[in-house]
């Protein structure tokens, strides 16, 4: 079995060797500088780690981890240009190098080389992989729909929250692990638990976003810290607080929310004192727990010995612990 950095050595060297570079270079120069800033490259490798729990040959799924991952770059590219973000992976995003109509542009053209690579998909499988494969698009359009709405709503429950990263974040992720059992002829039972482990980790994942956005270190996390709190996002952080403060203290954190007007440093250090006023980071992080802990009750259904399922869960289980 391979180790997760093993895998994704193959992702970055797959996309390393993709054929993008095509005419007109303007269209394809962003794809290849977004698809280049490889991180964990947490999607693709949770695909290949899925498949690898049945199978070695790893390289027989490529195509459709990295289907995945060009379509979850395509999605960060035209996030950023709704958020008016300039940093992503600690470089300039698309949109604040070539500017917006070329992050549209490009990112659509994302979106069909991700079919693109799907279609490769074996015959007896090719269905199943595009059935999945188009639903989860169509649910994280309509994640992205809920927080865009969520962004001038007064009042979002926690429930309401969960349920945004769940399309917004959290099927992406269940479908890479999903897609890896499909790819390597898990049966339905796996093919579920699967599903339902990455669906869980991808909720802790986002929460714990939420939590690098205000206490994280730029140089790790990779974004502008605060960023969330400049653009009033309704994170676990802001939904606890508003529901958990005193009435002077709401009043000021919707008076802050209200201003267009503002000195950045100055309301993200005041939400930051107000959320450690509040203990809602606690809180956010006790919820963290109780996901990876269910994570750890589908693992265990999964129908296979406890050593190929071991190299899994201690990538999971790595990546909470992200610097904070």
């Amino acid at each position: 079995m391979y180790s997760w950095e093993q895998i994704r050595e193959k992702v970055n060297e797959f996309i390393a060797n993709l054929e993008i570079e095509r005419e007109p270079k303007e269209l394809y120069r962003p794809i290849t500088y977004t698809l280049s800033q490889s991180g964990k490259r947490v999607r693709p490798v949770l695909c290949l780690m899925a498949y690898n729990m049945y199978k070695e040959d790893v390289e027989s799924a490529l195509c459709q981890a990295v289907a995945m991952e060009t379509y979850h770059n395509y999605t960060l590219i035209h996030d950023d240009v709704m958020d008016r973000a300039d940093i992503r992976r600690g470089k300039p995003t698309v949109a604040a190098k070539w500017g917006d109509n070329a992050a549209i542009l490009s990112g659509d053209t994302m979106l069909v080389l991700a079919y693109e690579l799907m279609t490769k998909s074996p015959d007896e499988k090719l269905r199943p992989m595009l059935e999945l494969f188009t639903a989860t698009a169509k649910e994280i359009g309509e994640g992205q729909q809920y927080d865009m709405e969520f962004e001038t709503r007064e009042n979002v429950t926690e429930q309401e929250y969960i349920e945004m990263i769940r399309l917004k974040t959290s099927v992406l992720m269940a479908a890479c692990m999903k897609m890896g059992g499909i790819m390597a002829g898990a049966d339905e039972d796996d093919q579920k638990n699967l599903y339902a482990y990455g669906e869980t980790m991808g909720l802790a994942f986002q929460l714990q976003d939420d939590l690098l956005d205000v206490y994280g270190d730029t140089s790790v996390f990779g974004k502008k810290i605060g960023g969330d709190i400049v653009c009033n996002k309704k994170t676990f952080l802001l939904i606890k607080a508003l529901e958990l403060a005193s009435p002077t203290l709401r009043s000021e954190l919707k008076e802050w929310m209200s201003k267009e007007q503002f000195d950045e440093k100055e309301k993200i250090a005041r939400f930051t004192a107000i959320y450690n006023e509040l203990g809602v980071r606690t809180l956010c992080e006790a919820k963290i727990n109780e996901l990876f802990a269910k994570c750890d009750e589908y693992i265990e259904k999964i129908a296979l010995p406890a050593e190929r399922k071991s190299n899994l869960k201690s990538f999971v289980d790595s990546l909470l612990n992200r610097n904070l």
